[in-house]
């Protein structure tokens, strides 16, 4: 008994020991890990790691189970982490890690969970990995691997998941993936893939997601994969696949997306996908598929997309599709459908866009295309042989942004209900059809109209004047009709290709060749000369410009001798009193302060000097240079610099002046309203008040990372504090042009405050806001319909300030190489779910685990910031609603 008890006392000494020596090596290996990679959050203290953010222990043992350190900007060496024998999961995704995975990770026997996603990681897949007995997920995406797959992780037989996408992985995909008896998602989309796809792959597995679009993979679609019947997400967009689509898809009745696009598929689309009810998405285009379209996809209740564009699909459109009351978006341009457009299609409530494009459709136009509740925004039918009339019930079509029917068999007149279609936006399209009559006045109605086209028809008469309502429009084409008279002055008109209105033999003037200027039309329509008198009033107007030109050249050398003067006096009492680096100022034309209290501490000569140093300069952006000035006064200011265009200074000074004037007057506590401005030469300086805690943009990202401070009241404050200043804008039909993190101002409380609200004028006050192309925004926040709309709009200002929201909830930039090549912000977020990831996954930690109530309001900014960065315009929230979401989220 007593040698029993000695041996009893001995083990637990023993055991004491390791707990010790273990608890030792513990220790060690943490304060490495903290030295090495310089953890902000790590700070070594009495209690010990286990109270460090994102460290998480045994609570019995004390023994380090878990680290989560995703998205805080680490560098440096991980080896150390494999001293921590009791980890189950390391996350350390989206961080700054360069150099190999290390090889010692896979001595951690005990991990469950392994995330390097996101980081600089380079060279291969180290084999050792396959160590990692009792791993379940497994996820290298987002780095800059190479080589192939290591055989050594077919040893993972606990593995669920396995991603590795957005790599430089070449070789095949091993025939061992179809082995893994547990294996629920593979991920392996845009690496340099071969081969094909294992013929096993999902025999033995619940394979649930199968991601691998992007690479150069070849052969059939393995009917396999949708053996287990559990798949719910196929993507293998662009690849070399061949064969038919395989008939056992019909078996996974909980297929949600189907993406197989841009491959070289063949035969035909079989009926048993019909089976897949729950299916939402899928996408087919430009394959090789031929035979009809199945009605069977109608049993397909949930489906929301169906893209068959771009095949040898034959028969009709189905009408059965009419009753998928989910169904936004038909596209199945370019194939070879015949028949008439089925009405039950039109009566879709949720159809946003429908897509027959470049088919050989025939019959009619419905009467009633949209019915009045009618979400129809894209109506594409161009490239067919559709008859008849444009029916008047187009004008029902209130929400359409596209209306394509060119290169049909239309016939009549257009008719005046197309003017009802008010937010018509992207292009209206009638060309080469057999329309006749003239062009209605109610075109000018369409004022957001950018691209209109109604060439090659027979259209007849005069251009009526109301035309020029469509302010904006971009690109036109009247050709090739029977039109008569002037081209309406107009400057879209001017501005066009003589092109455009040629093949009109009656139609005369700017941009055409043949001038009007010594016609007039009488009341018959014929052309009378009125030369002489055209003659007497050139002349006048010679002489008058004569006398004009002399006197302002005399003014200018008077100016140009006195500058010199002034500037010699300068520069002699700069060198009597030593002082060299001294540079005269510019002959100022124009300046004023709008603050009356204000007025004594500015001077205006101190604050052009200031703008000459460059050791003043604060930020330039995409309109203006900033620079800092001192007054004499010890007064500071912010000075703007505009980046003119087209000397709009010197030809609309009076206009500047006045609208200057205007928005220094316009009251509201979110917006940064110039104080005064100095004019001289051709620049023009804006005068700001100081903000003490510098922009937005340097308050997310350019703090260092010890100073961060969890402030989400801070930041939601901020956004409503902007939300307000934009919603104010609208109100009073202003777009502002630049909305970015660069251009909100906090102030010496935290309050925000948009700047840049003058811009939209100050570049052409002649022209204001319509005038301004698509270059307008900073990069990153610049909406998509930009690109082809070239027009600043108020939903585009939504999209911008998204984006905000979108920083101010991740802290990350809007454009980061960490995100992968062609990726933004945006798309990094609206593509977390395909990527795996929850929305705790995407918001700044540091943030959303403080509390509760902290997460729960960044949830919902979250779904606020999804809305405003919707892709399609008319999706968006109109600010005011985003002001009050955003309230509503900040009382939850």
């Amino acid at each position: 008994m007593a040698n029993l008890l000695c041996c009893l006392s001995l083990l637990y000494a023993i055991a004491a020991a390791a707990s010790l020596v273990a608890a030792a090596d513990q220790r060690s290996t943490m304060e490495a890990l903290q030295k090495e990679l310089s953890v902000p959050l790590w700070k070594p203290s009495g209690s010990g790691c286990c109270s460090w953010r994102g460290v998480t222990c045994d609570p019995a043992a004390g023994s380090v189970e878990r680290i989560e350190l995703p998205r805080q900007g680490l560098r440096g060496d991980i080896s150390a982490v494999a001293g921590l024998k009791s980890l189950r999961l390391l996350d350390l995704s989206s961080n700054y890690f360069q150099g190999p995975v290390p090889p010692s990770l896979g001595e951690l026997s005990g991990l469950e969970y392994l995330d390097l996603s996101s980081n600089r990681f380079r060279g291969p897949i180290p084999p050792s990995l396959g160590g990692l007995r009792s791993l379940r997920a497994l996820n290298l995406s987002g780095n800059s691997l190479t080589g192939e797959i290591p055989a050594g992780l077919k040893d993972l037989r606990q593995l669920e998941e396995l991603q590795v996408s957005d790599n430089g992985l070449v070789g095949r995909l091993p025939d061992w993936l179809g082995g893994l008896a547990r294996l629920r998602v593979l991920s392996a989309y845009e690496n340099r893939l071969l081969g094909g796809i294992p013929e096993r792959l999902g025999s033995v597995s619940p394979l649930r997601v199968l991601n691998l679009h992007s690479n150069r993979l070849q052969g059939p679609i393995p009917g396999s994969v949708f053996a287990s019947g559990k798949l719910e997400v196929l993507v293998l967009t662009a690849n070399g696949l061949g064969g038919s689509i395989p008939e056992s898809i019909g078996s996974c009745g909980g297929l949600l997306s189907v993406r197989i696009g841009n491959n070289r598929l063949v035969g035909s689309i079989p009926s048993s996908i019909g089976n897949a009810s729950g299916l939402a998405y899928f996408e087919a285009d430009d394959n090789l598929l031929s035979g009809p379209i199945p009605a069977a996809f109608a049993r397909c209740s949930n489906l929301t997309l169906l893209n068959l564009a771009s095949n040898r699909l034959t028969g009709v459109v189905p009408p059965e599709l009419g009753g998928l009351r989910n169904l936004q978006e038909l596209i199945v341009s370019g194939n070879s459908l015949a028949g008439g457009i089925p009405e039950p299609l039109l009566l879709c409530r949720n159809l946003s866009k429908l897509d027959l494009s470049n088919n050989r459709l025939n019959g009619s136009l419905p009467g009633n295309l949209c019915s009045a509740s009618s979400r129809l925004q894209f109506l594409l039918l161009d490239r067919n042989s559709i008859g008849g009339p444009i029916p008047p019930g187009i004008g029902s079509c209130a929400r359409l942004l596209e209306l394509q029917l060119g290169s049909n068999r239309l016939t009549g007149d257009i008719p005046p209900e197309i003017g009802r279609i008010k937010n018509l936006q992207i292009s209206l399209n009638l060309s080469f059809n057999g329309l006749r009559g003239p062009l209605p006045r109610e075109l000018g109605k369409l004022d957001k109209l950018v691209t209109l086209d109604v060439s090659n028809n027979r259209l007849s008469g005069s251009m009526p004047p109301e035309i020029k309502g469509m302010l904006s429009l971009i690109t036109v084409n009247f050709s090739n009709n029977r039109l008569s008279g002037q081209v309406p002055v107009f400057a879209p008109f001017q501005k066009s290709p003589p092109s455009s209105f040629s093949g009109n033999r009656l139609l005369c003037g700017e941009p055409l060749s043949s001038p009007c200027e010594a016609y007039v039309v009488s009341d018959g329509g014929d052309m009378n000369r009125r030369s002489s008198s055209y003659k007497m009033i050139l002349a006048v107007i010679g002489s008058g410009l004569t006398v004009f030109l002399t006197v302002s050249v005399v003014v200018v050398l008077f100016m140009l001798r006195e500058k010199e003067e002034m500037n010699a006096k300068a520069a002699a009492a700069a060198s009597a009193a030593g002082d060299v680096a001294v540079v005269p100022s510019p002959m100022i034309v124009a300046s004023n302060v709008f603050v009356g209290s204000m007025r004594q501490a500015i001077d205006f000569d101190s604050v052009v000097r200031a703008t000459f140093r460059d050791s003043n300069k604060l930020a330039s952006g995409t309109f203006s240079t900033v620079y800092k000035a001192v007054m004499p006064s010890g007064l500071v200011l912010y000075v703007k610099r505009l980046k003119s265009v087209d000397r709009t200074v010197v030809h609309h000074q009076n206009k500047m002046v006045r609208e200057l004037e205007r928005l220094g007057n316009l009251c509201h506590a979110n917006l940064m309203r110039p104080i005064g401005y100095v004019i001289y030469e051709e620049v023009a300086l804006l005068l700001h008040r100081h903000m003490p805690n510098g922009t937005l943009a340097q308050f997310l990202h350019e703090r260092p990372p010890g100073e961060f401070r969890p402030d989400w009241p801070t930041r939601l404050d901020v956004a409503i504090g902007v939300s307000e200043g934009l919603a104010f804008l609208h109100q009073v039909a202003t777009i502002h042009l630049d909305i970015s993190s660069s251009n909100i101002f906090l102030d010496a409380q935290l309050n925000a405050l948009i700047g840049e609200i003058e811009i939209s004028k100050l570049l052409d006050p002649s022209k204001g806001t319509a005038s301004i192309s698509a270059v307008a925004g900073s990069f990153g926040y610049i909406p998509p319909e930009y690109a082809y709309t070239m027009q600043v709009t108020a939903p585009g200002n939504v999209y911008s300030f998204g984006v905000v929201l979108l920083e101010i909830l991740t802290t990350r930039l809007p454009v980061d190489e960490v995100f992968g090549e062609g990726v933004d912000l945006v798309k990094w977020v609206h593509s977390a779910s395909g990527r795996g990831e929850t929305p705790e996954q995407i918001m700044d930690a540091r943030l959303s685990t403080v509390s509760f109530a902290w997460r729960k309001q960044m949830l919902a900014t979250l779904k606020i910031a999804m809305l405003c960065t919707d892709r399609t315009p008319a999706k968006r929230p109109m600010m005011k609603k985003v002001l009050e979401m955003l309230v509503e989220a900040k009382q939850t």
